[in-house]
């Protein structure tokens, strides 16, 4: 039996929207992030449930989107989602952060079904998520979106920022960006987070990010040629 077979036999329940408070109420323990974790938790269900073209059955699909979640500091939720599709045994989620869990404090694509990259220092998912898109547009694969997931507070990092000013004018349609704004980053964005990636030839919008009709007509929002960056704003980390 495959790794992905028996995780999908396991994982036999179906789960809602309403379900993952209870889903996230199994990780427990100290260092959780939990603002960190919360504050992505409807932009996650939003593009699992509605958007991203991914599934158990479909982890090694080179056709599948890639979604990379860089704001990994905080993971309970995105353990939570994925749990809730059936990436992994729900079972999993009461040993958060033990010795012999898989799910640790930063997401491990290797011991996480359904994790692309490993993350958690701040300012490296949407650099991968250029290379990527640049990658599977050099093998002429067209069709896989790439979504990255950012908070506010990693674009205190250059590297996002050379992301940024690169993807742009290299005219990557395929790649997608979430900004999460919790009001965290230390330093201001002249007209907003949206302006700076509009600066650069990015197609941007802010929305409401708890809002999840207006997430998904945000997150399908049409680009063409240019690079799509959604900001969902939450209420402020230290509210």
């Amino acid at each position: 039996m495959t790794i992905t077979e028996d995780h999908t036999r396991r994982t036999t329940a179906a789960y809602d929207y309403a379900d993952l408070p209870a889903l996230m109420s199994r990780m427990t323990g100290d260092e959780k992030h939990g603002p960190a974790a919360t504050s992505t938790l409807d932009v996650l269900w939003v593009l699992y449930d509605r958007v991203l073209r991914v599934s158990p059955a479909r982890m090694d699909d080179q056709e599948r989107d890639r979604f990379l979640l860089s704001k990994g500091h905080g993971p309970m939720a995105y353990y939570a989602v994925l749990a809730a599709k059936g990436f992994l045994p729900v079972e999993w989620l009461t040993g958060f952060g033990s010795y012999d869990s898989p799910l640790g404090h930063h997401p491990d694509r290797t011991l996480v079904p359904g994790v692309e990259i490993g993350s958690g220092s701040l300012g490296h998912g949407l650099p991968i998520a250029v290379g990527t898109a640049l990658g599977l547009r050099a093998q002429g694969l067209d069709g896989p979106a790439v979504w990255a997931l950012i908070g506010d507070a990693e674009l205190d990092e250059g590297s996002n920022h050379e992301a940024i000013a690169f993807a742009g004018p290299a005219g990557l349609e395929r790649l997608h960006t979430v900004v999460v704004d919790n009001s965290s980053a230390t330093h201001a964005r002249p007209g907003g987070i949206a302006a700076r990636f509009e600066a650069a030839g990015w197609s941007a919008l802010t929305v409401d990010g708890r809002d999840h009709e207006a997430l998904h007509t945000a997150f399908t929002a049409p680009h063409p040629g240019r690079p799509h960056v959604v900001v969902a704003r939450v209420e402020p980390k230290y509210a």
